[in-house]
């Protein structure tokens, strides 16, 4: 599992030119999945995402994690963060995760952010052509990845 956060002070997602998602303060998340990925990956990227620490605190530093800041998240699946671009220049999908699985999956880290860790989630929608728009914050950029 592949996770791309970046930190927004603001973001949302388009489908067919209308916004099915937005927030403000908080964190996109970019999510695939490979094969083997399973619910230890799903809890694992969840408890690092909610716990990391990339907002600023009083004094400037990065100490904050979402909740300290009542921030929001958007979460989008996107199985590209697996395209392989080592033997071609034209990516490689291989290493994503069938649809039909990769779906399941989405559907429940999303869930386990929102139970497991009472944040707010606003999901794109799985499998449409999204247009996602950002503010990045910063900007800050981690890549939490659970092998």
């Amino acid at each position: 599992m592949r996770v791309v956060v970046q930190r927004v002070a603001k973001a949302l997602v388009k489908v067919n030119q209308e916004v099915v998602s937005s927030i403000e303060n908080g964190l996109l998340l970019l999510v695939g999945f490979t094969q083997g990925d399973g619910i230890e990956h799903l809890e694992y990227v969840a408890r690092k995402v909610a716990r990391l620490r990339i907002f600023e605190d009083d004094q400037g530093l990065m100490n904050l994690d979402i909740k300290q800041v009542n921030g929001k998240i958007l979460s989008i699946s996107q199985f590209t963060v697996y395209g392989d671009t080592v033997k071609s220049n034209r990516p490689s999908f291989t290493k994503a995760l069938n649809y039909q699985e990769a779906n399941l999956l989405y559907q429940k880290f999303n869930e386990i952010l929102r139970r497991d860790h009472d944040l707010e989630v606003f999901p794109g929608v799985f499998g449409e052509h999204m247009d996602v728009e950002l503010v990045n914050s910063g900007p800050v950029t981690i890549i939490i990845e659970k092998e």
